[in-house]
């Protein structure tokens, strides 16, 4: 589960509206859309900091739809993401990730390979430079008085999770305003981008973990 929260965090997910078959290439990835991509991972990147208040809808078929708030920090390659149900934080060389209804902190080591361990926000955001997704820009429409666009991820891997993501930006910011996952269960995962803050300032002992405030909580190194 706290792998999926920073596919949603800043890019993992999304939906096709043109026939399957049409695109089986990276290839064939729409040049709109990977601008697109590149100008919001530059405009990430060239942030000091940055903060996000956001929500998380999670949806089962025939389940009540769950819906878990959460705040981010981000600093470099530091962050700290605090939701309902769990934590992640890292310093740049470890992450913790807290699951807080088992009482468990999970160590691990800070990694940029998406098969070894949690990757950070930022990582995520050059998930366009692989050659594992098709990226085709749908829509560009008005929403709540500001245009908004649509970018459509499809994963190349048959065995992937989910079977497409939406991202969808302010056209003129182009900062993130949701990414939507579509599972290949049924399931929905839609985050919110709330409110977005960048370049104040941020108490960095948010991005270490102090052991002495969580002294029944059970900490498994998972490093090698």
């Amino acid at each position: 589960m706290y792998r999926s929260l920073f596919i949603f965090l800043t890019l993992f997910s999304s939906s096709f509206l043109l026939a399957q078959s049409e695109y089986t290439n990276s290839e064939d990835s729409d040049p709109r859309a990977k601008a697109i991509l590149e100008t919001i991972r530059t405009n990430y990147e060239s942030l000091e900091t940055m903060q996000a208040d956001f929500s998380l809808d999670i949806e089962y078929p025939e389940e009540d739809k769950i819906v878990q708030k959460g705040k981010m920090w981000q600093q470099g390659n530091k962050y700290h993401v605090d939701m309902d149900e769990q934590a992640v934080i890292s310093d740049g060389k470890t992450v913790w990730v807290h699951l807080k209804s088992n009482e468990e902190i999970q160590i691990t080591n800070a990694t940029s390979d998406e098969d070894e361990g949690v990757l950070s926000p930022k990582d995520m955001l050059r998930m366009y430079e692989k050659d594992d997704h098709v990226f085709i820009l749908t829509n560009e429409i008005e929403e709540n008085g500001k245009m908004i666009q649509q970018i459509e991820f499809k994963p190349m891997d048959p065995d992937a999770e989910y079977s497409k993501l939406r991202l969808t930006v302010e056209k003129k910011s182009k900062n993130i305003v949701r990414l939507k996952s579509f599972g290949k269960d049924g399931s929905r995962f839609t985050l919110n981008v709330n409110k977005q803050l960048d370049n104040k300032p941020i108490d960095e002992t948010i991005f270490a973990l102090d052991k002495s405030k969580y002294p029944n909580v059970n900490f498994e190194d998972l490093r090698i």
